[in-house]
């Protein structure tokens, strides 16, 4: 019975070694594996393509380019700033894919998407018009043509772009109107089906905190935003017109572009959650909205943002940080 049992042990002597021998060659570098990431410590970078000088170079060019437009930055301590409310709920201030601002004699174009994604519908545009191209430079967002000068560049608000059509420092009404038929035309097509589903409050996100900040100086609280004081004007103007459309709660009163403000009627969050038995027992029978001025002032490149109390009412350095939240709102 043992030299059976010894013959079947000999037949798996041969087995287990090269199995041994197996396993050693899979645990070199001290794991089954080997591990490549030393294998890059000595790799030098090879020389880069070079394409004749004789090449025809309307056949070369980047497949994707995109435009390099960096965004000022302002520098300090930023205030804690609480979640913004969503503006697609039932408020209409979902922004449409192709919107037009304006102010004075200044006209352009915001589009809902970021500029790498709008620097080929625009390019596509000036080629379904024929328009003669003397110039293309796309990290710059500059496309220069016989006709207009078009400039592609981040606006206000985050993953969205502003288009300018010009003609000697001037905007050209005709070609803002025919791009942004364009461009809306195409919009069914630029946008993911998920991008199109999301709700506005993507686009109010807070990590890029230095681009708007609010900050306290002493008992007041102001926004500063690292944009020109035009520009922000003009974003304000057409969210305010949207949004503060409410009599008794919140409303636009008057819109001044020469000298930057708005007045609003506005119902404070201290108003609103006032209970009954305080309204009995208060100077005022019921909840009253009251008058607060919008004012931008430019300061270099960026915008300061204040809110003014203008009525005999009270108006608390908490009710002025939530008016400027709800406003500054709008540009993220």
């Amino acid at each position: 019975m043992s030299s059976v049992l010894g013959k079947h042990a000999l037949k798996w002597i041969p087995l287990a070694l090269a199995g041994a021998v197996t396993l050693a060659g899979c645990a070199r570098d001290e794991g089954f594996y080997h591990d490549r990431n030393l294998d890059y410590v000595n790799a030098t970078p090879a020389a880069p393509l070079v394409l004749p000088d004789s090449r025809n170079t309307q056949r070369y060019r980047d497949a994707l380019p995109v435009p390099e437009v960096a965004n000022q930055r302002v520098q300090g301590e930023v205030a804690e700033v609480r979640p913004p409310q969503p503006l697609g709920v039932g408020s209409g201030l979902t922004p449409d894919y192709v919107e037009v601002r304006e102010i004075g004699e200044q006209r352009w174009l915001v589009v809902d998407a970021a500029p790498s994604n709008v620097w080929t519908q625009l390019e596509n545009f000036v080629r379904a018009r024929g328009l003669d191209v003397q110039q293309s430079r796309a990290t710059e967002g500059v496309l220069v043509t016989s006709q207009a000068e078009f400039r592609l560049q981040s606006a206000l608000r985050e993953g969205s772009s502003e288009i300018h059509c010009e003609r000697a420092g001037q905007s050209m009404a005709s070609c803002i109107d025919a791009l942004a038929t364009y461009l809306s035309d195409r919009s069914a097509s630029s946008i993911s089906s998920n991008a199109a589903s999301s709700s506005s409050f993507n686009a109010q996100r807070l990590e890029d905190a230095e681009r708007i900040a609010l900050r306290q100086e002493g008992d007041e609280w102001l926004v500063t935003i690292s944009h020109p004081v035009e520009k922000v004007w003009a974003e304000l103007n057409h969210y305010l017109e949207l949004d503060f459309d409410r009599e008794g709660t919140r409303e636009l009163l008057t819109s001044d572009p020469d000298n930057l403000t708005f007045t609003v009627e506005y119902m404070t969050e201290s108003e609103r959650n006032r209970n009954p038995l305080q309204i009995v027992f208060s100077a005022d029978v019921r909840r009253m909205s009251q008058e607060i001025r919008l004012e931008l002032q430019p300061d270099g490149n960026s915008s300061i943002l204040r809110a003014v109390n203008t009525s005999d009412r009270g108006f608390s350095a908490d009710d002025q940080r939530e008016l400027l939240e709800r406003v500054a709102g709008y540009l993220r």
